[in-house]
């Protein structure tokens, strides 16, 4: 098989029905504020060698920090990050860019910050952000240490070092969550937004980045390097952004956005909802390919086999009837305020907070369950996280995505 692969940007633009970005007049029109905060400043981005945080530090590049530092456990996508970056030509020559791999829940992050002087602006975008990660409660654990108590405790720290502007990327399945994922990330909007910490703190939820790393739709590039099947999950409609769009949306959040707001995109359902079945279609025409749907793994698998040319491809339709996913997606949940936009195409809301007593008491809790040598299920996780976050609707299924192609 010799086919020529568009380039992901191509494919993303082809997925979100957009020539441009959709926040580019937004960036322009707020340029010299998001310089006013970048400008000369030292910024450090934690998980920035993900498919958002390195197209958040590329937008960084473009004002010239002083310094901006990189914190990620992935060794090999930090030094990608630096190569991709010198060969743009992003990186000039008042910025010194600084990789470091690092585990943010690890005590060797406090010891680094506490080693040099405090940073004018903190990105957080570490994450267990697959739904795929709930599979069982150690699992669970580190998705409720990474997005809430790390985060919380990297927070902390910046607190005692004096750092003035904070930012933690969220998720629309923060919103109403159905799943351990949303509602950790909802549970650190409001560890974040705490009323008592003394920085200004902003965050941002938005949709499906197109093609990002271990996405839905970068697995299907996968398997078509491995000339194996695709899937696709029917009756299930999902926003997208591009990569671009993504770093550029939290570069606004970060800088531009008022103190404990999230910044959401201005998103039609009517017009930006996409269903998956028909991005699968699209994608594969624009390759060049024709879908073969099938309804069992076996028939995806044989028909695979027989597939000898490059016109069509094997295409697993699936229910969508696994642990905590929802047929659809939302920015605003129960509490939330949306406030006065002085965006093009974002929103800004606020939302109601718990007492001090009880977001002391989940944190208490949480830390608990992550430090006891007792046993631990995943019906505790969900009791602690009902202290803030009692919308929370668990979806429970025997089956898990991992049961999946």
């Amino acid at each position: 098989m010799n086919t020529t692969f568009p380039s992901r940007i191509e494919l993303a633009r082809l997925v979100v029905q957009r020539p441009q970005s959709k926040f580019a007049s937004d960036l322009s029109g707020h340029s010299d504020s998001v310089a006013e905060r970048v400008e000369g400043r030292r910024v450090l981005v934690v998980g920035g060698a993900g498919s958002i945080g390195s197209a958040t530090v590329r937008e960084l590049l473009r004002f010239e920090p002083r310094e901006l530092h990189v914190v990620d456990l992935d060794e090999n996508g930090l030094a990608e990050l630096a190569r991709s970056s010198r060969s743009e030509g992003r990186v000039r020559p008042g910025t010194r860019l600084r990789l470091t791999p690092m585990d943010l829940s690890g005590h060797l992050m406090g010891r680094m910050l506490g080693s040099t002087e405090p940073y004018d602006l903190v990105l957080n975008f570490a994450a267990l952000k697959h739904v795929r990660s709930e599979k069982d409660v150690f699992s669970q654990l580190r998705m409720l240490d990474i997005n809430v108590v790390a985060a919380r405790q990297l927070l902390d720290w910046l607190t005692d070092l004096g750092t003035s502007h904070y930012f933690a990327v969220s998720t629309d399945k923060a919103a109403n969550p159905v799943n351990l994922m949303g509602a950790t990330k909802r549970a650190m909007e409001l560890a974040m937004l705490d009323a008592r910490m003394t920085q200004s703190v902003t965050s941002a939820r938005f949709a499906n980045v197109a093609f990002s790393n271990g996405s839905l739709l970068d697995g299907w590039l996968r398997r078509l390097e491995g000339r194996q099947p695709w899937a696709v999950p029917t009756g299930t409609r999902r926003y997208f952004v591009t990569a671009e769009e993504s770093g550029q949306l939290c570069l606004l959040a970060s800088t531009v956005a008022s103190d404990r707001s999230i910044v959401i995109p201005k998103l039609d359902p009517e017009l930006h909802l996409r269903d998956l079945v028909e991005v699968a279609e699209e994608v594969l025409d624009f390759l060049g390919l024709r879908p073969l749907w099938c309804t069992t793994e076996d028939e995806a698998r044989l028909r695979m086999v027989e597939t000898t040319h490059a016109t069509s491809w094997p295409v697993l339709l699936t229910p969508l009837d696994t642990m905590g996913e929802k047929n659809f997606e939302e920015f605003v949940g129960a509490g939330d305020i949306l406030g006065a936009d002085h965006f093009e195409d974002l929103r800004t809301l606020h939302t109601l907070q718990p007492s001090p007593d009880r977001l002391d008491a989940f944190l208490e809790k949480a830390t608990w369950l992550l430090s006891t040598d007792g046993p631990v299920s995943s019906d505790d996780l969900i009791t602690c996280l009902h202290l803030v976050v009692p919308e929370l609707m668990h979806t429970s299924s025997a089956k898990s995505l991992d049961a999946r192609m």
